[in-house]
């Protein structure tokens, strides 16, 4: 368990509001997960998001479906997203996530259990679901 203190960049409030929410959300993310249910997920512009794309499918769907403290294999994604048959290009989405952690590909491991790759690295990725679980059984208390 970190003893470390969450706290925001000074001139928080020269932010813009797109912003706000981003630090708003990593922060409850890192230190308050119970907050996370209450806040807006950030407004994403990016183009790989576009809901009429696979990628774009597939990274809602993972937003949406795979809640906090949560895993999923790459063929169950596939699946939820509508194409059964699709593990490896869930593998390609993940890899080209423009928000991790926001879009929590992390949340995404092999059907043999491992964690499989992570573009942060794969102590990264253990680390970020070690955290969750950890935080979805003190809210369980």
């Amino acid at each position: 368990e970190s003893s470390a203190v969450c706290e925001v960049c000074e001139g928080a409030e020269e932010m813009t509001e797109p912003l706000k929410q981003c630090t708003a959300w990593l922060h409850a993310y890192f230190c308050q997960p119970a907050r996370m249910a209450s806040l807006p997920v950030p407004a994403f512009h990016h183009p790989l998001l576009r809901r009429d794309s696979f990628t774009g499918q597939v990274l809602w769907t993972l937003l949406r479906d795979v809640k906090f403290g949560e895993a999923v294999s790459y063929k169950q994604l596939a699946d939820l997203a509508g194409n059964s048959r699709a593990a490896r290009a869930v593998g390609g989405a993940m890899r080209s996530n423009p928000i991790p952690i926001i879009i929590p590909c992390h949340r995404v491991i092999c059907s043999s259990g491992q964690s499989g790759n992570y573009g942060g690295g794969n102590l990264m990725k253990e680390w970020l679901l070690s955290h969750e679980k950890l935080q979805k059984e003190k809210l369980a208390y």
